[in-house]
């Protein structure tokens, strides 16, 4: 397989890197932009040169493992499954605490490179400020391998720590990367989709609280004002019909020509994972596979997912950053995680160009003031300078008049959220999801937040949508300003 330009540029600088007696090599590069192929050439010819003996490889989920593992194996014809013969293993970050000593004493005997996927998972920059995963990093590898290279598309945490194993420059407090490969790069080389957001409004609701309502104008009023969890927006079946219009009818029509075309819907929940198949077979007489940890084998489903033509897909956090699925090319987001860093690894999923000859690549999602901050970002890149933002209103308008119960009192049902993402993973904010069935009460994961004990949310106005035509795009890069705009955003409470 011929190598993109970046990727041959990045092996190269890092081989010379670590030729200069740098151990550790820090890469960033865009969701979609083909890290995992460029990691696995570079540690075969590391082999192929004499300077390492085995490779073990650290990913955030399964599937990613499972990819990176197959790599591997494809460049070096040979298998990587920890048996006799192997050249090395693919774990997950949340199997590092359970390695047995036999793993640990290869770096004894031989010379181990060690592949770290979307290493912003991992924190500290010594023992006391780590979270468990960088400590193990820390205290097993980061001394006793031979190299490493830590690999990111987002190169900040939520909660402003420190990236393990990357250094930062003192003053600015700037990450200091061994190579960039940004957004802008990769769609002026072709290797990345230009997305386009589309946001859902609603210029009359009503919140019905007793005796007392309450109008609002738009979603960006109603959750500005914190009257009600977000998360009750984004289960409302009148945002999730309206959404899916949208959304269904823009993979229709790039099917005409690209007939694998798929669709990723991010649910917040299991339980709104299986609500939202249900309103699409009810509302739209329209399929979709749902991909959760429930599941017995849920990596086979998404596998088979990603070779055949079925047009839509429902997950919560399965399919986020480094889940290879080239032909998505439409996603709604109805998760309730408004991090930046999930944000921009859930829109990466449907920027990878494939070989057909529409090439579009759509957003939907509600109007919540986060989301449309992080739209305008991703249009700048990160982190300063103004990009071109086309705002375009749509010109069809979707009339709904749909009322929601939600009496029930939180003590009577548990609820579930994010059983599918890495315990790692930082979440801040309201996590609050109502059960939608009565009959099946589930775990209870997050933090709940305050919830009116009765409420009816009335959405009696029209559907407004906004487009959000990106076009153009700056380095990634954190300076001093923009990490001070990100601090002072992880000291809101969502």
């Amino acid at each position: 397989m011929k190598l993109r330009n970046w990727q041959s540029e990045c092996i190269n600088s890092a081989i010379s890197n670590y030729k200069n007696v740098k151990k550790h090599f820090l890469t960033l590069a865009t969701p979609g932009a083909g890290k995992t192929l460029m990691a696995s050439v570079l540690a075969k010819k590391l082999y192929d040169l004499d300077m390492i003996d085995l490779v073990l490889c650290f990913s955030p989920s399964s599937i990613v493992a499972q990819d990176f593992g197959k790599a591997l194996s494809e460049q070096f014809q040979a298998h990587f499954d920890g048996t006799i013969g192997a050249m090395g293993n693919s774990y997950t970050y949340q199997g590092l605490n359970t390695l047995d000593d036999s793993v640990w004493r290869l770096f004894d005997r031989y010379r181990v490179y060690v592949i770290f996927d979307e290493i912003h998972h991992c924190a500290g920059s010594n023992i006391k400020d780590a979270n468990a995963w960088g400590k193990s990093i820390i205290e097993t590898i980061k001394e006793n391998a031979a190299y490493t290279i830590a690999l990111t598309g987002t190169p900040w945490r939520s909660d402003s720590l420190p990236i393990v194993l990357a250094d930062y420059c003192n003053q600015s407090k700037k990450i200091q990367c061994d190579f960039v490969y940004g957004l802008k790069e990769a769609v002026r080389d072709n290797v990345c989709r230009i997305p386009q957001v589309v946001v859902l409004d609603n210029d009359q609701i009503t919140i019905v609280d007793g005796d007392e309502s309450s109008h609002f104008a738009s979603f960006l009023d109603l959750l500005s004002q914190g009257v009600i969890p977000y998360s009750e927006v984004v289960t409302n079946e009148s945002v999730i019909e309206n959404l899916f219009h949208q959304a269904n009818s823009k993979l229709d029509n790039i099917r005409t020509t690209n007939l694998n075309a798929g669709g990723l819907i991010v649910a917040c929940s299991i339980s709104h994972a299986w609500q939202i198949q249900l309103v699409l077979r009810q509302t739209f007489g329209q399929t979709a596979l749902v991909v959760t940890s429930d599941e017995d084998t849920p990596n086979d489903l998404i596998t088979s997912f990603r070779y055949n033509q079925d047009k839509w897909i429902i997950s919560v956090g399965m399919i986020s950053e480094g889940t290879n699925i080239p032909r998505l090319q439409v996603c709604c987001y109805l998760s309730n995680v408004k991090t930046e860093m999930y944000y921009r690894q859930v829109l990466g999923r449907i920027l990878r160009i494939t070989n057909s000859s529409n090439q579009e690549a759509f957003l939907f999602m509600p109007a919540a003031p986060e989301l449309v901050e992080y739209a305008y970002r991703v249009a700048q890149d990160i982190p300063d300078g103004l990009s071109k933002v086309k705002f375009t209103q749509m010109t069809k308008e979707l009339i709904t008049d749909i009322t929601n119960d939600k009496a029930e009192d939180v003590n009577d049902h548990f609820v579930k959220d994010f059983v599918e993402l890495a315990p790692e993973l930082e979440v801040t904010g309201s996590l609050v999801q109502h059960e939608i069935s009565e009959k099946t009460p589930v775990k209870m994961k997050g933090t709940l937040g305050p919830i009116k004990e009765e409420y009816l949310m009335d959405f009696v106005g029209k559907f407004k949508h906004e487009q959000l035509e990106i076009k153009d795009f700056e380095l990634y890069q954190i300076s001093n300003n923009s990490m001070n705009k990100l601090n002072m955003l992880n000291a809101v409470v969502v």
